[in-house]
């Protein structure tokens, strides 16, 4: 699933119950039962308080998903400062810095099927949470893991970004599509791309890119990026066009490296589509996203952040390198941590 996030800021008491007002709207539209909106509305509620309380420019994401064939709702609170010194005692029920009883945040990893924090001093605090009907989590039955981050540029009600991850056996295949612009005219050009993805997402790259800039013609066109994994080999086969960024972090760290695209327009003009092929072995990251996020960032600068879930880091990487003023969709896949040549 490829749904856009929904933003609520949180700074201030009010936008407390506005932001789970809107998180059970999302969860009652995705076909969630009582009990798991009852949970949401919970966990919604103590993040955001927490936001309004000790957090600076707070905001809650939330984005319906299917994981696992399970109904959920992904929940992210996101702060800016002044941080967690000590995490682990913040998890202790009765443990609170603000005269409060100090049960929130245990009672959000209780509730939660995917529980993850990342909080540095000053920078601040992002928490990533899965609710779903299920008290506990299924077993795993990917052999991948991944999320997204898809929010649309300010004052815009759509996203003129898309993405798109399948999975089959051993193999994946990923795109990321950055409608030329933003708003609707924008959208409308991203998910003529995503649709023809849709209809075969493991087609030969160079074919691929070639179909969706016939598909395309009439909109106003995009930059987009198209990745086919496969366990077995190791190996990422890569095409893209125009401005989207990615790159490959093997799991022992170390410099990430770039992945090539051509200039162009799909669905416009581009001069070709090429296919290129690297190395992506076990347990690596893959992240794309579009230029809706700076390039400068690294995981270097994020001790640990690596080996967290990839919504975590998405939303890590959000926070501190959005540049605010176009669409961002940042989409991070981790590789199982053995390889599969089985």
């Amino acid at each position: 699933m490829a749904a856009m996030h929904l933003k609520v800021p949180v700074r201030e008491q009010s936008q407390i119950g506005d932001a789970r007002r809107q998180a059970t709207k999302i969860a009652d539209e995705h076909g969630l039962d009582e009990t798991c909106r009852g949970r949401i509305a919970l966990v919604v509620t103590e993040l955001a308080t927490n936001l309004v309380r000790y957090g600076k420019e707070g905001e809650i994401l939330v984005r319906a998903d299917i994981v696992n064939d399970q109904k959920l709702l992904e929940v992210i609170a996101i702060d800016r400062g002044p941080g967690i010194a000590n995490i682990q005692r913040c998890l202790v029920d009765g443990y609170s810095t603000g005269g409060t009883p100090g049960n929130g945040m245990g009672a959000i990893q209780r509730l939660s099927l995917t529980f993850e924090i990342y909080s540095a001093v000053p920078a601040g605090t992002v928490i990533y949470c899965q609710v779903g009907e299920q008290e506990t989590a299924r077993p795993p039955k990917l052999h991948s893991t991944w999320s997204a981050i898809n929010i649309p540029a300010l004052h815009e009600m759509v996203s003129g970004d898309t993405w798109r991850v399948c999975e089959r056996d051993h193999q994946l295949s990923v795109l990321v599509v950055d409608g030329l612009g933003h708003g609707p005219e924008a959208a409308i050009a991203a998910e003529a791309g995503a649709e023809a993805f849709d209809r075969d997402p493991f087609l030969p790259l160079v074919s691929m890119i070639e179909n969706l800039h016939v598909r395309m013609r009439g909109t106003r066109g995009a930059a987009l990026a198209v990745a086919q994994i496969d366990t077995k080999s190791q190996q990422v086969k890569y095409a893209g066009v125009g401005n989207i960024s990615a790159s490959i972090r093997e799991s022992g760290g170390g410099t990430g490296r770039g992945l090539f695209s051509h200039n162009g327009i799909v669905g416009v003009q581009f001069r070709k589509a090429q296919e290129f092929d690297y190395p992506c072995p076990p347990g690596a990251l893959l992240i794309l996203h579009s230029d809706g996020l700076q390039t400068r960032w690294s995981l270097d600068n994020y001790p640990g952040l690596q080996q967290r879930h990839p919504g975590l880091i998405a939303a890590v990487l959000y926070r501190d390198f959005c540049r605010g003023r176009d669409d961002v969709t940042v989409v991070v896949i981790r590789l199982p941590a053995t390889g599969s040549r089985a």
